[in-house]
């Protein structure tokens, strides 16, 4: 008498069966180290001065924001999009730093001066971490990627900007907004 046994087997899942809330790995410091770096020499090797470079930077990065929206609009807010101007940036200060750098951006500073400028800060930028920036090169802020990350995000979420790194207080993203975000936060507060 022989035994059969039947051993239960599990049908193959696609990528595409797999829910987007499922995501959250984390990539490893010296593959991202090694990654960017390859991204900076070739931005570097298409311009001939530093600020072609960081706009360059800020070009690839908009890439990434753009379909960073989409991903973390989806994941985290249900499909929901924010409609206030404190909201929106709380949600880049945490949401969007914690998946792009596994941690929250320092800072979230409101401009005193001008009400259309407001202030993200990084104490040590993972951009910046592993660049050792030539002397011909002095002035060069890789976090420009970043600013053009959060530009995207911003742009896509109704909050058009410009937003630019500066070097203060290890990196600070400069976000200034345009007037009509501001005509139209101050209407939404008023109702």
């Amino acid at each position: 008498m022989t035994s059969i046994t039947i051993s239960a087997v599990r049908p193959r899942t696609s990528i595409l069966d797999k829910s987007l809330s499922k995501g959250k790995s984390e990539v490893s410091l010296s593959c991202y180290a090694l990654l960017f770096s390859e991204l900076v020499q070739y931005c570097q090797n298409r311009v001939y001065t530093v600020p072609e470079l960081q706009n360059k930077l800020a070009e690839m990065g908009a890439e990434v924001g753009h379909r960073m929206t989409d991903l973390l609009v989806m994941r985290e807010k249900s499909g929901k999009r924010e409609v206030k101007l404190l909201s929106v940036l709380l949600f880049i200060k945490s949401t969007v730093w914690k998946s792009l750098f596994g941690r929250e951006a320092d800072k979230l500073e409101h401009a005193n001066d001008d009400d259309r400028t407001y202030y993200i800060i990084e104490k040590e930028a993972l951009v910046n971490k592993f660049v050792s920036v030539p002397k011909d090169k002095g002035s060069l802020n890789c976090a420009s990627f970043t600013a053009g990350i959060v530009e995207a995000i911003l742009s896509d979420c109704g909050f058009p900007a410009k937003v630019t790194a500066h070097w203060h207080k290890g990196t600070t993203y400069m976000v200034k907004f345009d007037h009509a975000v501001i005509t139209r936060d101050k209407q939404l507060e008023d109702r």
